[in-house]
C-alpha cells in the first residue's frame, strides 16, 4: 500500500524554489519524491531547493536515502518532531536545517 504523500512547489519571494511535502515518505513513494525533488533542482538551476518537509508526519530510510545525494543544493525546514531524525541521519551536518 502505497502512503498518502503530496507536493507543491512554489517560489519564496527571494526567487528561491520551494518543495513542500505533506503526508508520509516510505519506500512505497520515495521514488516520486526523488523525482519532484529533482525536477525542483532542475528548475531552481544554481540556486538551494528549499525542501519544505514541516507537513510530512513519517519519514523513513527510503525517504532520508532520497536527500543525501542532494545536500549541497537543498535546505530543509522541519518541525520539532521531524528535526531529531534529520540530526541523527547526520543531515543537519551536511545541510542547513531548520
Amino acid at each position: 500500500m502505497t502512503a498518502g504523500l503530496t507536493f507543491t512547489a512554489s517560489r519564496h519571494p527571494d526567487g528561491s524554489t520551494v518543495l513542500g511535502a505533506t503526508g508520509e515518505i516510505d519506500m512505497s513513494n520515495a521514488g516520486a519524491f526523488a523525482t519532484a525533488l529533482a525536477q525542483a533542482r532542475r528548475e531552481a538551476a544554481d540556486q538551494a531547493v528549499v525542501v519544505d518537509l514541516s507537513g510530512v508526519e513519517y519519514l523513513d530510510s527510503a525517504g532520508l536515502a532520497v536527500l543525501f545525494p542532494h545536500v549541497d543544493h537543498i535546505r530543509l525546514v522541519a518541525t520539532e518532531l521531524l528535526a531529531p531524525l534529520l540530526t541523527v541521519a547526520g543531515l543537519d551536518d551536511l545541510t542547513t536545517v531548520v
